[in-house]
This record gives structure tokens, sequence and C-alpha cells, in this order.
């Protein structure tokens, strides 16, 4: 079987699939996730084992430490993979609520239903956490999916599907409800794109260059998240020390992903005070500043920042700072070269809180804590499916609501339309 009729054939075992955990009772589904978690902790080591093939690989091509990161799989790794499953069964099912009800003058009662998006399809890159957690979350949603990770993760990808596969079988759950496309050949992606009669949406993950490739060539919706440049704005009135806490925090705990720290904007007021202090905790943590003249003025021997490093994502230990004369240029800063992904202020301030937080139009929108809680387990979804820096259908990290849609249901009572 070639890559196509193979890809096809999955995405139509898919369709049928949905249609048995469109209707699938919740017990059920809870106690499958609660199986595949703890399958996930009785395997760890064959997953590690598999997991060490892959990061043998990445690192005699030459992958960089971020990518290698995001691929490792630790004993913490597995932990995290698995509490996050306990958790989405732990969370209200998003399929079947009525969210309105109402009388028409004509005696029909209309309402909405919750129901699943149908079959949705995951391309992403590198880290194989992301197999469970779509896998969970797209279970609990009563939506099949077809995953494809990246080549760099195919041994874990491979590993971590066999082992839900089982768990579905067991459950007396299509297996069809899960799959992972088995080959990292491209042309398998490129089918899958084009199956819009089977698939009902696409959320890749990744860089920029992924999701921009999967956008021109899909025929299927797609959730898009090109990249995260995520600002902090220090206000005059921050608290020096909650500063520079938050932001090291956001810029060093974990450099390589979208909601780390990439342009640090700092109130003109505040920063001959704050920046000399924020300099020397990034030179001890092995942070490379790039400023703008004012910064340099302030702070000698740091890299100056050019035009396009108010775009970089740096996914590095490299940060981006520029002085602003207040909220204004602060905002105007974050609407010229913001993403739409993660801004946080610094703030005493209650009434520049709240202008930021109506002004600043991104997906998540932070007051006095790090861009690095723009995340789906962190805000209480469980899970995360993706993050959307697209308004329609959802925007910002996606949970089990984002993965529903409504229909209208309507009781009757012999009415016709005259």
């Amino acid at each position: 079987m070639d890559q196509r009729d193979m890809v096809r054939k999955m995405a139509t075992g898919a369709k049928k699939a949905s249609r048995t955990l469109s209707i699938l009772p919740t017990d059920l589904k809870n106690q499958t996730l609660r199986r595949m978690a703890g399958q996930l902790r009785q395997k760890t080591r064959h997953l590690q084992d598999e997991n060490c093939r892959d990061i043998e690989l990445a690192e005699a091509k030459g992958l960089s430490n971020a990518m290698i990161d995001r691929l490792t799989i630790k004993d913490e790794t597995i932990e995290a993979m698995a509490a996050g499953l306990e958790e989405v069964a732990l969370l209200p099912d998003p399929v079947g609520r009525v969210t309105s009800m109402g009388r028409r003058p004509n005696g029909l009662v209309v309402g909405k239903q919750t129901i699943p998006l149908g079959v949705i399809g995951i391309i992403y890159e590198s880290r194989p956490n992301v197999t469970v957690d779509a896998a969970g979350l797209c279970l609990k949603s009563g939506n099949a999916v077809i995953l494809r990770g990246g080549s760099e993760a195919l041994n874990s990808n491979r590993a971590i599907a066999a082992i839900l596969a089982v768990v579905l079988r067991d459950c007396a759950i299509p297996e069809a409800a899960i799959q992972l496309i088995p080959t990292a050949d491209r042309e398998a992606v490129n089918e899958l794109l084009l199956l819009d009669e089977y698939i009902d949406l696409i959320i890749p993950r990744g860089g920029e260059d992924l999701i921009r490739a999967v956008v021109a060539q899909s025929r299927i919706p797609v959730i898009k998240h090109y990249k995260g440049v995520c600002h902090i704005f220090v206000d005059e009135s921050a608290d020096i020390d909650m500063a520079v806490k938050i932001s090291m925090n956001a810029k060093t705990q974990r450099p390589g992903v979208c909601n780390a720290l990439e342009t640090l904007l700092v109130h003109e007021n505040i920063a001959e005070t704050f920046l000399p202090v924020m300099a020397e905790n990034c030179r001890t943590s092995g942070v490379v500043l790039k400023g703008c003249e004012r910064t340099r003025a302030i702070v000698p021997n740091i890299g100056k920042a050019a035009e396009e490093d108010w775009y970089a994502e740096y996914l590095d230990l490299i940060l981006a700072v520029r002085i602003v004369s207040g909220i204004d240029e602060a905002i105007d800063h974050i609407e010229t070269y913001g993403s739409l992904h993660t801004e946080s202020i610094i703030t005493k301030d209650y009434r520049n809180s709240q202008r930021f937080l109506n002004e600043v139009n991104s997906s998540t929108v932070l007051v006095n804590a790090s861009t690095r809680f723009s995340d789906g387990y962190q805000l209480g979804l469980g899970a995360e499916i993706g993050i959307s820096t697209t308004k329609l259908h959802a925007y910002g990290p996606m949970g089990l609501n984002e993965l529903t849609t409504t229909k209208f249901i309507i009781y009757g009572n012999g009415q016709v339309r005259s």
C-alpha cells in the first residue's frame, strides 16, 4: 500500500470511529484515559529506550539544544503526560451540554447542544508529549484524531501510539479513534491535507515554516499559531524584585518554547533602577541581551538590537530589551511587532493593569505573572491541543471546549411554516 492509500484508509477509519466516539459514555471515556495513564507509567523504561534512539539520531543531525529538549522523555515527562490524562478525566464532559433553550412565538422550543468537531488531524514537531495530550483531549471531547509527528520523534511516537492502541482495544473502543501516521514521508502529510471529506480540522504545532506550509497546502480549515513573540512590560510602578523574578522565569525556565519571553519593554522612569539588576541576573544565567540605544547607555557591553530583533522568536537564551516612554508606547510596540500569543505587564497601578488587559489583544494577557503560564495544563484545561493565535474558532490555549461546536436542537408539536 502506498502512502496516499494508507492515509486515506486511516481517514476513512477515523471518520467511522468518530460516530462511535460522539456518543461514547463519559464513564467509559474517563476509565480509558486513566488506563492510558497507568500504562504509560508501566512502560516508562520502554518509552525512554525508544526515545534514546530518537535523541541519538537528533544529535547526529545537529539539531539545536532547544529541539532536543523538546524531544527528550524524562521520568517527569512521562509523569506529566500521565497526570495530564488523569486531569482530563476529571474535567466535565463537554459533549452533549445544552447551552441555551428558549420558546419561539409559534411554540417551537429552540436550543443549542455541544457536539464534537469530528476528525482532527494534528501535525507536529519534536515533542512526543503532544501525542498523549492530543489523544487524551480528542478522546474526551469525542473526536477521532490522526497524528503525524516529526521524523525526529518517530520512534517515541510509535511507542506511545502502540500503548494507547492496546488500551483502546481493551476498552472496546475503535482503534481508529487514535491513529499515528507511522512514516516520516512528506507525501503522507500532503495527502492528509487534501482529505476534507473525512477530516474536519487541522492543527499544526511547530515552527513557523511548518505552519505556513500546512496553511498553503490544506483544503481543510487550519488552526494557526505562527510563532510566539511574547512581551513583558515593566511599568514605572513595578516592584523591582517581582519584575526581575518574573522576567527571568519567563526567559530562562524553558527558553525553547513558544510562551517564553522574547522582548522586554521597560518604562523609562524605572529603567536606570531595574535594568542593571536585570542585566546582572541575565549575565549569571547565560542570557545574551540585545538592547535599543537607550538600554545600551544604561547597560554597556550588550548587543545592539536591530529592527528584525523586535520580530524575533529566538527560542534561546537571547532577550531583546527596549525602553519605552510609557504604557502607550509599550502597547504600540506589541501591536506592531507581536504575534498575538502572550503578553504580561508588571505593575502596581490598577488603571494601567486594566488598560493593558483591555487594549492588548493577544490570546493570553497577564498581570504580574510569567508568560510561561500561557499553557493549557497551567490554565486548568488538563492539557492543550495547541495554541491558536487566530480568533476563529478558538483563541489561545485549546482545551476540551475548543474541540467542540454546537448544533441547534428544536422541539416541535406539529408546527409547519406558513
